[in-house]
């Protein structure tokens, strides 16, 4: 099998285009990664360098293979129920409304950003579900991701059954069917429950949504990926994004300290508007 060289100068072009187009930061330990990824690309469409192939992605006619460029480079790590300690938190905030509403019917909307395979977005729709039992609740969630790779798994809502380990036996039969015959292995999200999530693709770095228009936010894991000076951008328009007394989930390892931002500190990864 052909081996290409990425070189330095390949590499650099490579990240200020990735940056340019979504914000990520890929600095100079993200080299080998960036090589082993888009080699596959390379070697898909008989490119025969870095070089030939950078000069395809920034052509009107290679727009498409710049989205499959993003598309190997974004991280898609995810689990049902991953840092479950925030459901348990989403589920109390619910609860707290439910208590509050007198019986009335209540809107909630919520936005999983980078929300990959669908993993977290059905978690959330699951979770709803739960807190809100026989009461009146109209809930809907948006899930947004750059990849349309992993948009397209989480459309399909079918995983493997280890992928469903972490939910309990209850809800994994109350909300997904599981696969017999050529499907035995594998589980699919029930119809019900797929229709509360609006799966689209969706660019940070775009304009965002309407305005004041989510009552939680979820950017878990994401931030990360981008430097300083996009991160404080982000957060903000996350803040506007929400409703006065929104939330605003990020990853277990990640933190608004050092950023710019009106949020209010509620506990570790977990901001109020």
């Amino acid at each position: 099998m052909h081996t290409f060289e990425l070189k330095s100068s390949d590499f650099d072009k490579i990240s200020r285009l990735v940056y340019e187009q979504c914000g990520i930061h890929l600095h100079e330990g993200k080299k080998e990664l960036v090589k082993a990824r888009l080699s596959k690309r390379l070697r898909a469409g008989n490119y025969n360098s870095f070089s030939d192939y950078y000069r395809y992605v920034t052509t009107q006619e290679g727009q498409d293979e710049l989205i499959a460029m993003i598309d190997s480079i974004s991280t898609n790590l995810t689990s049902f129920f991953r840092e479950e300690s925030h459901f348990v938190r989403l589920r109390r905030i619910i609860e707290g409304l439910i208590s509050k509403s007198g019986h009335r019917k209540i809107n909630f909307r919520i936005w999983s950003a980078g929300c990959s395979t669908g993993e977290e977005p059905y978690t959330l729709a699951i979770t709803l579900r739960e807190a809100a039992g026989h009461y009146p609740f109209d809930a809907s969630i948006l899930a947004t991701d750059i990849s349309t790779k992993v948009l397209r798994i989480a459309e399909t809502g079918v995983y493997a059954r280890d992928r469903v380990k972490a939910i309990a036996v209850p809800l994994l039969k109350k909300y997904f069917q599981m696969g017999t015959g050529k499907s035995e292995g594998q589980v699919r999200v029930k119809s019900d429950l797929k229709a509360m999530v609006n799966f689209q693709r969706f660019n940070l770095m775009e304009n965002f949504p309407d305005q004041n228009h989510f009552d939680v936010i979820f950017c878990r894991n994401v931030m990360i990926y981008f430097d300083k000076k996009t991160q404080n951008v982000l957060v903000n328009k996350f803040h506007n994004a929400l409703k006065s007394g929104g939330y605003f989930f990020v990853g277990h390892s990640e933190s608004l300290t050092g950023l710019k931002h009106p949020f209010n500190y509620v506990e570790p990864s977990v901001y109020l508007k």
